[in-house]
């Protein structure tokens, strides 16, 4: 367990409210819920049986401007409005620590999740303090990425490996593509496949809005094929050089990430973490900015859902 910090955890005895999902509104609607997340990070309400169909209310109190999941990379489905399984990524491997978004020119602020199904073993939620993970990587590398992060997306036609840009950006339109990107200091080009390939170039850290506490806050080592693994980065650099990847990664200038600096970053994100253990009907919301979250693997059936606001 994480010495140094971990989610506030409320059950309807330390709401002093019934056990129910009217009793968690109730709560809710007496609770400055932004400021709480800003001082404590993370909230886990847990005991009051909370069902999908009671789900909507709930989520729309905790988040009162619920944001569309466009530009994002991470393989999910559309459940509802604005409400997205949390991720398709195969259960026995571990999802390393990210910020919802950083790599995007804007992010949610807060993000929802909700148990509907707790799996047999492991599925949890690992969350890490984004000021103790800034510090504990080496100062050479903070020092490198001081100049920020260069991202580049191939995004397939409608056939290939990784998200296909109608998917990723929830159209079929290119025109409506164009008009969102031309809004986020982005770079594109329509390849003769149909694909479309974007670049960007972000920070790799970032200050709280209200606490001002500067915070890691970048996808280098998600990105990066070296964060998967020896023998994935092997693989993929046979079939293909790193900038025609699905995704891939450099420094702001161009310069090449190395793979043990990716490595470095999943590592003690994951190093610094508190495992959030589910329990079906159990919620979750977290400040997007202080805190990364990722998955532990599974067994069994797990259904997690997501949803984001600002």
């Amino acid at each position: 367990m994480n010495e140094y910090w971990t989610p506030l955890e409320i059950d309807p005895a330390a709401a002093e409210v019934e056990a129910s999902r009217d009793g968690l509104l109730g709560y809710l609607a007496g609770l400055d819920v932004g400021a709480l997340l800003a001082q404590e990070k993370a909230l886990v309400f847990r005991g009051f049986g909370i069902t999908p169909d009671g789900l909507g209310e709930v989520f729309d109190a905790l988040l009162p401007d619920r944001l569309a999941y466009v530009h994002g990379n991470s393989p999910r489905t559309k459940v509802g409005d604005n409400l997205y399984t949390s991720t398709e990524y195969p259960p026995e491997y571990t999802i390393s620590m990210h910020n919802e978004l950083s790599y995007s020119h804007a992010w949610p602020s807060r993000l929802a999740f909700y148990c509907q199904q707790a799996p047999e073993t492991g599925g949890a939620t690992p969350l890490t303090d984004g000021v103790r993970w800034l510090a504990a990587l080496d100062p050479d590398l903070r020092e490198a990425f001081s100049g920020g992060v260069r991202y580049r997306q191939n995004l397939h036609g409608g056939r290939g490996l990784g998200k296909s840009w109608q998917s990723t950006f929830e159209t079929e339109d290119r025109d409506e593509v164009e008009e969102f990107l031309r809004g986020t200091e982005s770079t594109w080009e329509w390849k003769g496949d149909g694909g479309l390939r974007v670049e960007q170039i972000r920070p790799a850290t970032h200050r709280h809005p209200v606490t001002g506490a500067e915070v890691w806050f970048n996808q280098a080592d998600q990105w990066h094929p070296a964060g998967l693994g020896d023998e994935t980065a092997a693989a993929l650099a046979r079939i293909m050089p790193a900038e025609d990847l699905p995704q891939s990664v450099t420094l702001a200038d161009g310069a090449p990430i190395p793979g043990d600096w990716a490595v470095q970053i999943r590592d003690r994100g994951l190093a610094a973490a508190v495992d959030v253990e589910w329990h079906t009907g159990d919620l979750m919301v977290i400040d997007n900015v202080l805190v990364g979250h990722g998955r532990r693997p599974f067994t069994g059936p797990r259904r997690v859902l997501v949803a984001m606001s600002q």
